[in-house]
């Protein structure tokens, strides 16, 4: 049975593409806001990975949405969870399995428990979270023994996390976008996966 990842690029999506596909025949799926979207470290993260990779566009006008939402609440959380859900809901119609990268004690994108069901029950289909139960630290752990990773505050580093055409969108706007992103957010890119055995 094929299973759809939420797919960043990042450590969290890779790690638990690797976990599902004990299980799954896993597929990377990332959400981009316009065709024109470039992604290639994004691919280059999948094609080390050798899981088929999608890339996915959203429903026009979601973008002005989001970037609308982030003006008015002063902070991105909001518009990345709106963002989040519908991608979760767009890969329920594609696929029996969807899974992605949220790990205990993320904040944000997080679906709650009544928004999992509703989405799970509404589509027919099994929305996983792999790394549900592993706190930050041990993600970090296992991810150094499966795959070789590049850090990078957000901005330096371009992940399929939601953010980065967001910043774009605002910035067009004339909006800095220092005023409504946190500073100093770490982001992660896969660059290589090592043999399972090898450990750092």
């Amino acid at each position: 049975m094929k299973a759809g990842v939420l797919f960043s690029g990042g450590k969290d999506s890779s790690l638990a593409a690797i976990l599902l596909a004990e299980n799954y025949e896993v597929e990377l799926n990332t959400f981009v806001f316009s065709p024109e979207s470039a992604i290639e470290q994004i691919e280059q993260a999948a094609a080390v990975l050798g899981f088929p990779h999608h890339k996915r566009i959203f429903p026009s006008g979601l973008l002005t949405e989001v970037a609308d939402t982030v003006v008015v609440c002063g902070h991105p959380s909001q518009a990345i969870q709106r963002i989040h859900r519908e991608a979760v809901r767009i890969l329920c119609t594609s696929y029996e399995v969807v899974g992605d990268g949220t790990r205990f004690g993320d904040r944000v994108p997080l679906l709650t428990n009544d928004e999992v069901r509703s989405i799970s029950d509404g589509c027919g289909c099994s929305y996983v979270r792999p790394l549900i139960g592993y706190p930050k630290r041990e993600v970090q752990r296992l991810a150094a023994r499966y795959l070789e990773i590049r850090y990078g505050e957000t901005g330096q580093i371009r992940s399929g996390d939601y953010e980065h055409e967001i910043r774009c969108e605002l910035e067009s706007r004339g909006i800095p976008v220092s005023s409504v992103f946190p500073p100093n957010h770490e982001q992660s890119l896969v660059t290589a996966r090592r043999s399972s055995g090898e450990i750092q």
